[in-house]
């Protein structure tokens, strides 16, 4: 991505360069061991136009990187090589395969005077290894949850089906990758929770208890609404891609205003009115369509035996969604389909209602909004809840902070610093536009803090901060 700051001074122009993406592949070592073979490892390779000869060179040095670094620390191979024109991230998610992504660093394009080249000015220290490591490992994720882990492909079809399922998976899922978007948020992985009264979650609970035992076929349930999680059946790291994939990819995909309005829930007047917004986003788009399709995506998540393959179905009544997973070897028939849409459809709808009308009165009840002085990362690293105040929309393809990219940078190496120690602390920053960043890390939680107080001190910024703690997080311990 090019970005064009104007010099004020000499009227001429400052071009900015966002980080990208230079290659990305696959290989294992064990597969072309002899010389002139070489070729052999590698299973998939971005972009591919690149000539053999350069592949068959980027892939071998790596390996070389990998092997000399295992002289030092054989449990430890390299993650990350840093040069001044790039870095490249290794990550091995199955014994002997790698995965290797290569990004450009940023960098400034400043002109010269009397008709020279532009000077290049690499940021090589604008990049952080804890932010890409963690887009190199999601990426893998996101490939395991739709066709199961490498190992598996090779069993069915041997290193032909593999490289075939790669091609497929990552010439589409790479165009979804904008580093430059790339934040602390892709480190944690989070998942939003939507906050609930008691009375609320219950009728969910009592409606996911229904549905399971009214349609038997159903192994597991996911709840969410407006995009935030609500009840799962899955274990975290299986939800943790699936909400991934579902508010990155699907959910936007199908994104239309809610029917009946945030203020003015929907309410059926009469008892056991069949009238409901569901609809299903995966499989037939039209239930009454002789020539639909009951054809649903696959997943693979962890199980006993390793991993189990299920159906995907993700239903929806306005803001609400519920995702079914049923086991891939029953064939899903359209009168299940009839079945559910006719069970899930009205109550998912009033369901929905009910949320939207508990969450406008929570809204009134705690007054107007105004701007606050400060903004705000937590997560918590037991149940991977995640909430910011910073990020005003986070997409695949679109990501809105409402703040400096230098103090997104600043978060980042307080929490590069956390990482490294097993002990509770906290950090205080300066930064040179008059704002205070201060982290918090305590009893496996972090919470990271904006303030705008410029004439502030150490002691008003803390005292602040433990305001905030009060206010926001009353029910959670957090040491001082």
């Amino acid at each position: 991505m090019l970005m064009i700051s104007p010099k004020m001074a000499s009227g001429m122009q400052e071009k900015q360069y966002t980080p990208c993406l230079l290659n990305f592949f696959i290989y294992n070592p064990t597969f072309g061991p002899r010389e002139g073979e070489e070729e052999k490892k590698i299973l998939f390779y971005h972009p591919s136009e690149v000539e053999k000869n350069e592949k068959i060179r980027n892939v071998g040095l790596c390996e070389a990187i990998v092997q000399f670094t295992r002289t030092f620390c054989p449990t430890k191979p390299a993650k990350s090589l840093h040069t001044q024109k790039n870095r490249q991230f290794f990550f091995e998610p199955e014994e002997n395969f790698w995965i290797v992504m290569v990004v450009r660093n940023p960098m400034i394009e400043k002109p010269n005077k009397d008709g020279k080249p532009p000077t290049i000015e690499y940021q090589e220290e604008e990049i952080l290894d804890t932010v890409y490591g963690a887009v190199v490992r999601q990426c893998y994720s996101m490939y395991k949850l739709f066709n199961g882990p490498f190992g598996r492909a090779m069993e069915t079809g041997g290193v032909e089906l593999l490289m075939q399922k790669l091609e497929k998976f990552f010439y589409r899922y790479l165009q979804t990758l904008h580093l430059q978007s790339c934040d602390l948020l892709d480190v944690f992985g989070g998942i939003s929770f939507f906050p609930l009264d008691k009375m609320t979650y219950l009728k969910i609970q009592s409606f996911v208890n229904r549905v399971e035992e009214s349609l038997s076929l159903i192994k597991y349930t996911a709840f969410l609404y407006n995009d935030q999680l609500i009840w799962s059946g899955l274990e975290q790291d299986d939800m943790r891609t699936l909400y991934k994939y579902l508010t990155t990819s699907l959910f936007p995909r199908h994104s239309e205003p809610e029917l009946a309005g945030r203020d003015s829930p929907l309410r059926p007047e009469v008892a056991g009115n069949l009238l409901h917004y569901g609809r299903f986003l995966t499989g037939p788009a039209n239930l009454k369509d002789p020539e639909a399709k009951f054809r649903f995506p696959k997943i693979f998540v962890a199980s006993e035996d390793g991993y189990e393959e299920l159906h995907l179905i993700v239903y929806k009544a306005m803001s609400a969604a519920a995702c079914f997973m049923i086991n891939a070897s029953v064939e899903v028939t359209r009168e299940f389909c009839e079945q559910l849409d006719g069970l899930v459809g009205p109550q998912l709808t009033l369901l929905a209602s009910d949320i939207c009308e508990q969450f406008t009165i929570n809204r009134r009840t705690s007054g107007p909004e105004k701007e606050p002085q400060f903004k705000f990362i937590y997560f918590n690293h037991m149940n991977l809840a995640e909430k910011s105040t910073i990020h005003m929309r986070k997409t695949a393809s679109v990501c809105l902070t409402s703040v400096h990219p230098d103090l997104m940078k600043i978060l980042g190496d307080i929490n590069c610093d956390f990482a490294r120690v097993d002990e509770d602390e906290e950090i205080i920053v300066k930064a040179m536009t008059d704002y205070w960043v201060v982290g918090k890390k305590s009893d496996q939680r972090e919470l990271y803090v904006i303030l705008n107080q410029k004439n502030a001190n150490l002691i008003e910024v803390n005292e602040e901060v433990k305001r905030l703690c009060a206010t926001q997080f009353n029910n959670i311990f957090f040491l001082d």
